[in-house]
């Protein structure tokens, strides 16, 4: 299963904050809404955001979400990098679109399902 830090690496995905780049995640939740994310992200799964205020750590702590990927070239206000440097949440970023960076994701992930033989 693949790590934050195995994403980021190959991503190629900036570090805001580093966070708990040890976590596995099980697969990729994308919306800018606090209130879909509470309903529908789930345990494991990294999440995709333009989101930067503080209330986007607290999602995550309380999901168990292992990492926040902002896109489109966007950076964390400090009070979130503050908040998730506080309770361990991995906040990496991407100067790509949500639409390209979950495509190569998307990728990635089935790589890692079925890896080339060889």
């Amino acid at each position: 299963m693949l790590t934050v830090r195995d994403i980021t690496d190959q991503m190629g995905l900036g570090i805001a904050v580093e966070g708990a780049q040890h976590r596995p995640v099980s697969g990729c939740y994308i919306s800018d809404l606090l209130s879909d994310v509470m309903a529908h992200g789930r345990d494991g799964e990294i999440w995709i955001t333009l989101q930067t205020h503080p209330n986007t750590v607290a999602v995550a702590v309380i999901k168990g979400i292992s990492a926040i990927l902002i896109p489109n070239g966007r950076r964390p206000d400090p009070e979130t990098m503050r908040k998730a440097a506080a309770e361990n949440v991995a906040i990496v970023t991407t100067p790509h679109t949500t639409f390209t960076i979950a495509g190569r994701l998307y990728n990635l992930f089935q790589n890692d399902q079925h890896p080339a033989p060889g």
